[in-house]
């Protein structure tokens, strides 16, 4: 895939991509695979999406277009707290959902699935309100950072470990608006990291 189509995305942000891991066409096929199975083990049933802004919201939308039963969605914010042993995945919520989800089929969408304890977190939460019943529908699984087990229902990719940006994605609230998924040259990171650590002591 070529990275001079036409996009949203800057010149600039362009030049700091190395290589497309998933391209446009590759995402909107499982996307839409992935829609057409939720919607038939979902059939007649009252299904809700619910899912973590900011990155899900690229997948959820499509997700959703690809859904062909009545369905709803809603989101919720999170804070996470500092690294330490004790607060490791403990996140505090600073929006809450606003549709009530007790005796409800929820599924929780995540674009991206690493160590899973903050997944779990919030599915343990969500669990507590009693829904009819509840699974996880995740683009990405990253196995290999796992610290607890998660039953994920439906999933998009098994990737393998690298940073990478795009589709909701991002480096300091970057690259999001890219239309694949792809990794960052060598050095890109520590030249955006001390671009925006420049910008922030210009802002002060």
């Amino acid at each position: 895939m070529s990275l001079d189509q036409p996009n949203s995305a800057t010149a600039e942000t362009l030049s700091q991509v190395e290589r497309v891991i998933l391209t446009p066409e590759q995402i909107a096929a499982r996307v839409s695979a992935l829609g057409q199975a939720i919607s038939t083990d979902y059939e007649g049933q009252d299904l809700i999406l619910v899912g973590v802004l900011r990155g899900v919201l690229f997948f959820m939308a499509d997700l959703l277009r690809a859904i062909t039963i009545p369905v709803k969605y809603d989101v919720i914010a999170i804070s996470r707290y500092g690294p330490t042993s004790q607060t490791r995945g403990v996140v505090r919520l600073t929006k809450d959902l606003d549709e009530h989800i007790e005796g409800r089929h929820v599924l929780f969408v995540e674009d991206v699935i690493d160590t899973g304890l903050t997944s779990n977190y919030i599915l343990k939460n969500l669990r507590a309100r009693e829904p009819a019943s509840l699974r996880v529908c995740a683009l990405l699984d990253r196995p290999q950072h796992r610290l607890i087990d998660l039953n994920i229902t439906y999933k998009g990719f098994e990737l393998p470990d690298l940073f990478l940006v795009g589709y909701g994605l991002d480096y300091q609230q970057m690259f999001r608006n890219l239309p694949y998924i792809a990794t960052l040259k060598a050095g890109a990171l520590g030249r955006l990291a001390a671009a925006h650590d420049l910008q922030a002591r210009g802002d002060a």
